[in-house]
């Protein structure tokens, strides 16, 4: 079935102390929102609600003063890249397949474009849902990112939401079973 779960994303001390700092309650809801419209896709919805939660965890902090600086942030960051390195090697570490690992360090890299040139990008459907699954939990001047949740509850969620893919996963497997 699966070789990892979210739980033990979670749990490493990378993720914690990345995905904290670009906002923990912020990731859950993306990985949430990108389990919804993994069906919707018909994206295999391991692989989306790991991209969903770790989309953010490149994020540098850009401080002038002291204060966070949203405009500094939108000028400099590239934390898309930064993220699909950290999170490929996260995930190798603990013992994703590789094809799996890259396939979410893609969609973690494309998940923005505020780094890109110009233009359009094509993306296919595992790229376009962690791009959605963000977009549906932004808050004006990146507000979402230092919205607080308890590491208890966290836990909790990520828990419901890994049960949640193990029972979507029997379902399909079921119904492709019955054709």
């Amino acid at each position: 079935m699966r070789e990892i779960t979210l739980l033990s994303i979670f749990e490493h001390r990378i993720t914690q102390k990345y995905v904290k700092r670009s906002g923990m309650a912020h990731a859950i809801a993306a990985a949430y929102h990108a389990f919804n419209l993994s069906k919707d896709y018909k994206v295999d919805p391991d692989l989306a609600t790991k991209a969903a939660f770790l989309h953010d965890i490149g994020h540098y902090t850009w401080y002038r003063n002291g204060k966070w600086d949203y405009e500094l942030y939108k000028q400099n960051d590239i934390h898309a890249i930064k993220g699909a390195e950290r999170a490929h090697k996260l995930l190798i570490r603990l013992g994703e397949h590789p094809q799996k690992a890259k396939k979410i360090a893609l969609a973690i890299l494309l998940h923005t474009d505020s780094y890109l040139p110009e233009g359009e990008i094509y993306l296919d459907p595992l790229q376009k849902i962690v791009a959605l699954a963000d977009e549906m939990d932004e808050e004006p001047s990146g507000n979402h990112h230092y919205r607080q949740i308890a590491d208890e509850r966290a836990r909790r969620l990520i828990a419901k939401l890994d049960q949640m893919i193990d029972n979507e996963l029997y379902e399909q497997k079921n119904r492709l079973a019955s054709l």
